[in-house]
């Protein structure tokens, strides 16, 4: 993948939450307010706290979407993410 964000943004590939209960009730997304995760897999050169793998906690509808390939990711500046998942 050729993409580096630029200035104090890394881009992040959203992991899918699951939409339905254990009884298999389906949930729509309009129902969950739950903040987003995702994966870290490029970072600028100004970002020093995050690095590439690490999972991210960010808001529902931070960032931008964008197309790199076939593959969809969010880029998102740093201010945007809420912490790192251990």
């Amino acid at each position: 993948m050729n993409f580096e964000p630029l200035g104090n943004r890394v881009l992040v590939k959203k992991i899918e939450e699951a939409n339905t209960t254990a009884s298999g009730i389906i949930i729509p997304d309009s129902a969950t307010e739950k903040p987003s995760s995702g994966e870290v897999v490029a970072v600028s050169k100004d970002v020093s706290v995050l690095k590439n793998g690490n999972k991210v906690l960010f808001g529902k509808y931070a960032g931008n979407e964008v197309s790199v390939g076939a593959d969809k990711f969010l880029v998102l500046d740093v201010d945007d993410i809420f912490g790192i998942i251990g």
